[in-house]
């Protein structure tokens, strides 16, 4: 495609993003900045992929799906756009294809789900962090104090002397002089920290939300003596021993050369398996509160995804999923990979800041104590 006309593609699909918002919905810049990395990065063969490639990054709410279904239909199958179409200032990197005006094929209907094939964006990108604002400090500093007081506790295997409990008939017996009892001595199994897996989503969906949540998982590590931490997008990265650093953005600068798959494409299913085949990272899941923080948007087969998320639930304590999306009132989880997945998730809320976080984390006890999997569509 020559330069001319990779412009004009892409003026157009600034135009049709434009049209969105004109339109209502809620298209943010990091939105706009996936789509059009995803159509640069994997151009779509067909308007069909197209439209699933566009729905799944710019859409996040039900109500919304009537209205992108006719601008789509305006902007890419020859009816008159709802707004003129804005080219951008410099987008010379930016390549997408030029619709063309016939032989084009149907879109899928919403109800045959999010799409089949999976993308295979793969940036092989480190990420960068700004540093922590001293606001965002004195949240963390919050975060901790609440997560000392919220994190679940298990009994240990092993008793230890105690001033009450179970009585020690051996220490009793060895204490008696004369063979008379002069006190009785007890012992107890002592209470532990129960374990607790992080698994974060840094795909480029979540751009604008993974350093909160990954400032989130250096406070539950600095909190948790036997706290884990991994991120994915296309691939499976442990950075238990990178946020395990003392200072929040020091921390994180050795983690952006740890994570190698920052901002690119989601392969949900297939790093869910990767933790479940590997046998360390397998005990670590055995008994934890699981804490997943992604939006749940995996555009291949969701059938991978949700085998792994109904492993892990069986293996957990109890399975929370926290979604930016989920802060939205009118957020529905209607997507092929969540509605999987509901049946077996003890929790699903919202989460995309540090504040959010916070609000979440105090509601832990509340899910420890309920019956499991229990969450309903709401």
């Amino acid at each position: 495609m020559s330069g001319t006309a990779e412009r004009a593609a892409a003026a157009h699909l600034h135009g049709f993003v434009d049209a969105l918002c004109h339109a209502g919905l809620p298209v943010d810049p990091a939105r706009r900045m996936t789509f059009l990395r995803a159509v640069a990065d994997a151009t779509p063969r067909d308007i069909t992929r197209l439209f699933w490639t566009a729905r799944v990054t710019l859409v996040s709410r039900v109500q919304d799906l009537a209205a992108f279904d006719a601008v789509f239909d305006a902007w890419f199958r020859g009816g008159e756009p709802p707004v003129a179409a804005v080219a951008p200032e410099d987008n010379s990197q930016t390549a997408a294809p030029e619709p063309s005006a016939e032989g084009e094929l149907e879109a899928m209907r919403f109800s045959e789900g999010s799409g089949r094939d999976a993308s295979h964006i793969d940036l092989r990108r480190r990420p960068a962090f700004r540093r922590t604002a001293s606001d965002e400090r004195r949240m963390l500093h919050a975060l901790r104090r609440a997560l000392e007081s919220v994190l679940p506790t298990i009994d240990s295997r092993r008793r230890k002397a105690s001033k009450r409990g179970q009585l020690d008939l051996r220490r009793t017996l060895r204490r008696a002089t004369a063979g008379e009892v002069g006190s009785l001595a007890y012992r107890r199994r002592p209470p532990r920290a129960r374990p607790v897996l992080l698994l974060i989503d840094v795909s480029g969906s979540l751009k604008a939300h993974s350093p909160d949540m990954l400032r989130f998982a250096h406070a539950v590590l600095a909190t948790a003596p036997r706290g884990e931490a991994f991120t994915f997008g296309t691939h499976l990265t442990r950075v238990t021993k990178q946020l395990r650093h003392r200072d929040v953005d020091q921390a994180l600068a050795r983690l952006s050369e740890r994570v190698l798959d920052a901002d690119g494409g989601t392969r949900i299913g297939a790093a869910l398996t990767q933790l479940l085949g590997d046998g360390r990272s397998l005990a670590r899941a055995r008994g934890a509160v699981i804490v997943v923080l992604s939006d749940g948007l995996e555009r291949g087969d969701p059938t991978e995804m949700a085998q792994a998320v109904r492993r892990l639930s069986r293996l957990g304590h109890r399975l929370i999923w926290w979604t930016p999306l989920g802060r939205d009132p009118a957020y529905r989880p209607v997507t092929r990979a969540m509605a999987a997945i509901l049946p077996e998730l003890d929790h699903l809320a919202g989460a995309y800041d540090l504040q959010t976080l916070h609000q979440e984390v105090l509601t832990i006890p509340a899910i420890c104590a309920r019956p499991r999997r229990t969450v309903m569509p709401r």
